[in-house]
Parts: structure tokens; sequence; C-alpha cells
């Protein structure tokens, strides 16, 4: 991957196919989550298409302290910036949905549209009843055991055991558990704490005024299920793509999800991108 240095901070990043662009925000833990899309023809022969490694993954920046999702967000307006893209579509999974949706307030001259893949939204009801599920995940990591602490919480927010959770990753992602293995540390005392702490009104969801798709997943947990309920009666411009999986569904099975992105940017070309020379 290649590197963009901004300040203090450097994210590794990769770039593949060409057309209009598309930003690809990544939820916790897998750092690569999105390498399946990047293998799908739908996508990467019509778009260019732009992943990156947040704060405190792989080999980006590893900050002690707090980053919050307003600082993801401004990561990935540099970014932009330091890849000449004026205007692109942002997709956000789970609490990468937090991100772009934060992007979308911040930079609502930047998005052109927004697709939220099971955004989380952790102070809506049935969050309470997910977290008990995941309460073991943070004894295994309070107590030092960063795999077992990576395994109970994927496999509670798959809703797959961990040997079958495990298996579609290393398929889908190669050395991706080891990675969130590695990355533990960010995901329990940074990303964790900042997407728990983070909030959207229903003002300020009125003031998003780009076109949204919610993806959904029909095997997900009703934790994933309210945040849409509530994204889509607050969000001015919505539509939904109901999908037979669970919430890690573009790694799970990247061929649908490319295949209802690809179909719904066709329908909103960006039209002239700025953009310059790739550095």
């Amino acid at each position: 991957m290649e590197r963009a240095h901004f300040g203090d901070v450097t994210l590794e990043y990769e770039v593949k196919g060409s057309g209009d662009p598309v930003l690809l925000i990544g939820g916790a833990h897998v750092a690569g989550s999105y390498m399946p899309l990047l293998a799908q023809p739908e996508l990467v022969d019509r778009y260019r298409l732009i992943r990156y490694h947040k704060r405190g993954m792989a080999g980006s920046t590893h900050t002690t302290g707090t980053v919050s999702i307003a600082d993801h967000a401004g990561d990935a307006a540099r970014l932009l910036d330091h890849l000449g893209v004026s205007r692109v579509h942002v997709v956000g999974h789970s609490s990468g949905g937090a991100i772009a949706l934060q992007l979308a307030l911040d930079h609502p001259d930047r998005v052109e549209t927004l697709v939220l893949l099971e955004p989380a939204l952790l102070w809506v009801p049935a969050a309470e009843a997910f977290f008990a599920k995941a309460a073991p995940s943070v004894e295994a990591y309070n107590a030092g055991n960063h795999e077992e602490a990576v395994a109970t919480f994927l496999s509670a927010a798959s809703g797959l055991d961990w040997q079958r959770c495990r298996a579609m990753i290393e398929r889908n992602v190669p050395g991706g558990v080891d990675q969130a293995i590695a990355d533990a540390d960010t995901f329990f005392t940074i990303e964790l704490p900042a997407v728990a702490g983070w909030r959207i009104t229903a003002d300020q969801a009125a003031t998003i005024r780009t076109q949204v798709l919610l993806v959904l997943g029909t095997r997900t947990d009703p934790m994933f299920v309210e945040a849409a309920e509530l994204l889509r009666r607050w969000l001015p411009q919505v539509e939904d793509l109901k999908l037979d999986l669970g919430h890690l569904l573009h790694m799970e099975q990247p061929k649908p999800v490319a295949v209802g992105l690809a179909d719904f940017f066709a329908r909103r070309p960006i039209g002239v991108v700025s953009s310059a020379a790739h550095r």
C-alpha cells in the first residue's frame, strides 16, 4: 500500500480502478475488510476505489489517546485532498458508517452519495442486548487475551460461531484475523469508546441532502436493524438494499454488495471529477 502523510498522521491507502472515485471507510477489527470489493469487476472496472487503513490499524499511525469520529472524518477529508479528489461517493461499514455520516456533516460539498453498510449507532435500544452478548470480549481483552477478545466480538457482530467466522474472513481477507488481533488495542481502547460517545441528531441528519443507500443484512443483529430504521426516518433521501447476509456482509459475499453499490452509483454519476495525478 502507499502512504499519505499529513502532520503527525500517516495513512496507508490503495487506489484501484478508474472512473468516479469511491472512498471506502472500514469498520472495526479487520483493516483489510474491503479487499474483496476491490476484486469485483462490477466496481473496479467502472470506479476508482480508494481503501485505506484508519489511524491505529495495520501500518497507519497508531495514535495514543483519544481519536474521535470527527478526527477520523478529518483524516478521510485530508486523504481526499492528498489524492486531489473534490467529490466522491462514500461507503462506510459499521463504525465506518458513523465516520461517513460525520464526513457528510462536516464536508457536505465533498460527498456525492453516501452508502451506509449497517452503520453502528450505539445508542439505539437494542445496543444494550448486543453489548451484553459482547461483554465477554471486553473481559477477555482486560485479561490480556487479545485473540479471545477479537474472536468473541466478531462472533457476536457476525452472528457466526468463531470457526465459521474466522474461515470466512481468512478466505476473503487473508491475514485479516491476525491483523485484527494485532490491532485489538486500537479497537478496545480507542475505536469502541469513540463510537460509543458519538451521536447524530435528527436535526443534523436532516441537513444531509445527498442520496443515501442503506444496506442491511437480513441475518444481522437487531441493533443494526434499529439503526437503519432510525436513519430511514431521519435522512431526507434514502434507498434501501436488503441482502441475505450478516453484519460482515461485504466480506461474507462481496458480489451482491458490489452489484448493489455499482447500480446505485451508476444512477448518480459525479460527472466532472477534480482529481490530480496520483501521488
